[in-house]
């Protein structure tokens, strides 16, 4: 199956991981972190933006191959994982 990202089409069947996360700025260091640690120090840390990263990385494989979707908001995040979803059967 295949979904129709703003970076190209993505295939969903060799997908390994699926997963929303958020940029911050520490201090002058930029990182990704989880939505849940965003919500318990985000007041810490400047939100650079919220994204969707879809890991196509074989199962022991060294080099890491995934693409990442960046939205300005939690709701364009949501929507998304909401159509990525809606493509996998029940």
């Amino acid at each position: 199956m295949i979904y129709k990202s703003k970076e190209g089409d993505l295939d969903l069947s060799k997908l390994t991981r699926l997963y929303p996360a958020v940029v911050v700025d520490m201090q002058g260091e930029v990182a990704e972190m989880s939505l849940e640690w965003v919500e318990l120090y985000g007041e810490k840390v400047k939100l650079l933006s919220y994204i969707l990263v879809f890991d196509f990385t074989p199962l022991n494989a060294d080099v890491r191959e995934k693409v990442t979707l960046s939205y300005e908001t939690k709701e364009e995040l949501i929507a998304t994982m909401s159509e990525v979803a809606q493509l996998f059967p029940n």
